[in-house]
């Protein structure tokens, strides 16, 4: 028994042997990992050496390293009070650019709107700086703020005026906090839209770069780093980018930036007028002399409109439900580019300033006359 036992452990470790040293070499090799490993070492196939960037990487990486220096991030605080008037912190945040070494800085106005603890501007270089506000312009969502930091890199600004569809765009911000964001596509729509105020924007700018929350007040470029555009809003669903970005086009921007630094405030252009917009349906109701048009209701009093003599109307009418009154100058052009509606009106007003003048195209009943108006100041959002 004890000589079965002594052979049985013999050929169990001569077994074991043979397995190990034997074996492995007749069966090829064999993975105990299950799969078809090899006893052969790991090797990887690695570039010699970095690849060189082709033309468009190089001015994608140009760009951003040229702009990066004068994009900034905003932190907006503010106390709110809950349902039990419990005072609750809030921050908001969102981007901006730096326009010139004096520290100004140009953001939405949505950014810091209601920011009664703050506004914290950080650059690139993680430095923050507490801001003041200079001046505001909420009917175009832009403001302008101000910061005492030293080597500031301002932006260059280009004009907006010529842009096409299809041209490439780059956009530089803080989406959702991660700061020095660069995201890049094309123009996809030049168009008007309504602003976060309700006011419409003209030529406004329509990119599928991503454009995310926190975004909002960092330039849209060009190809050459320069700004056409301030980052405003997303067509979305779910608050986050669907391909469908907007931006204010800078020379927006410029046509009010003079007015906030001077007086903290945008000295608006106004005509003077409450107004109604024509179209042929209701110029052939109306028997008017022309089937597009700007039909003046009331010329306020004291206004540019007034002081050059143009009428409102008198006779009660309604559109619908809406009353209406006829008899007024209707208003064709403005220095001889025609308005066919309000919003034609609107965009030649924000082409302008206060005491600008301009020439005035209308018809008086059949009549068609031109007159000069000095263009005043508006008291409020309507022109």
């Amino acid at each position: 028994m004890k000589l079965r036992r002594f052979l049985l452990i013999v050929l169990l470790v001569g077994g074991f042997l043979y397995i190990t040293t034997h074996l492995p070499s007749r069966l090829g090799n064999v993975s105990f990992l299950g799969g078809h490993g090899s006893s052969s070492p790991l090797q990887l196939t690695e570039a010699e050496a970095a690849p060189a960037y082709d033309a468009a990487e190089l001015n994608n990486i140009g760009v951003y390293k040229r702009v990066l220096p004068s994009v900034v991030n905003i932190t907006s605080r503010q106390v709110v009070f809950d349902f039990f008037y419990g005072a609750v912190p809030q921050e908001g945040q969102g981007s901006g650019f730096v326009l010139d070494k004096a520290g100004h800085v140009l953001t939405n106005y949505h950014v810091i709107d209601g920011a009664n603890r703050g506004i914290q501007v950080t650059l690139s270089n993680k430095t923050s700086y507490k801001a003041t506000v200079v001046g505001a312009d909420h009917v175009h969502d832009l403001a302008l703020l101000q910061i005492s930091a030293p080597n500031l890199q301002p932006v260059t600004l280009a004009d907006s005026s010529g842009l096409s569809v299809g041209q490439e765009v780059y956009a530089i911000g803080n989406p959702f906090g991660l700061s020095g964001t660069m995201t890049r596509g094309i123009i996809s729509s030049i168009r008007s839209i309504k602003g976060a105020s309700g006011a419409t924007i003209e030529d406004a700018i329509q990119t599928d770069a991503a454009i995310n929350p926190g975004n909002s007040g960092g330039p849209l470029l060009n190809s050459h780093g320069e700004v056409i555009g301030i980052n405003t809003m997303i067509l979305s669903n779910a608050d986050q980018n669907a391909g469908i970005g907007f931006a204010i086009p800078i020379n927006t921007a410029k046509a009010v930036l003079g007015d906030l630094t001077r007086y903290g405030r945008v000295k608006r252009p106004s005509l003077g007028i409450v107004s109604f917009g024509i179209g042929p349906d209701l110029a052939e109701q109306m028997g008017l002399a022309a089937d597009y048009g700007v039909l003046i209701q009331k010329v306020l009093p004291g206004g540019a409109a007034e002081r050059a003599g143009l009428h409102g109307g008198s006779e009660q009418a309604y559109v619908g439900n809406t009353p209406i009154l006829l008899g007024g100058d209707l208003i064709v052009a403005v220095d001889g580019q025609q308005v066919t509606d309000p919003e034609d009106l609107s965009a030649i007003m924000d082409k302008h300033q206060a005491g600008d003048t301009v020439s005035i195209t209308i018809l008086r009943g059949r009549k068609q006359m031109t007159l000069k108006l000095i263009l005043g100041e508006a008291r409020q959002a309507s022109t």
